[in-house]
């Protein structure tokens, strides 16, 4: 399991804030600069991984598109298998959907059944 020595306050002090993004009002928290630093990004798998092992976690998920580079990098970390969450319409087969609102309008996710 990834283990490094990086704090949560590492963590937040390397995400920018971008103010009006996408829409005015909306405050978006840019992760790129984790993701650029090997380092950073290890000890975000680490944070985000906690205690959870494969004896405890069966899959993982991940909401599209931030969900996708964390969340396959926990799967692979985990050595299980990876669900990627997508918006409505994204995946080529049968799906279950779930509607949700957001700050500034609605959308609605799938997986595969």
């Amino acid at each position: 399991m990834a283990t490094t020595d990086v704090t949560l306050e590492e963590l937040q002090a390397a995400i920018r804030n971008v103010p009006d993004f996408p829409e005015e009002g909306i405050l978006f928290k840019d992760i790129t600069p984790v993701l650029a630093d090997a380092r950073l990004l290890d000890g975000c798998i680490s944070h985000l991984l906690g205690e959870h092992s494969a004896d405890t976690v069966d899959v993982v998920a991940g909401i599209d598109a931030r969900g996708f580079i964390f969340g396959a990098a926990m799967a692979r970390e985990l050595g299980v298998g990876f669900v990627p969450i997508r918006k409505k319409g994204k995946l080529p087969w049968e799906t279950i959907e779930e509607s949700y609102e957001l700050e500034y309008g609605s959308n609605t996710i799938a997986i595969h059944t």
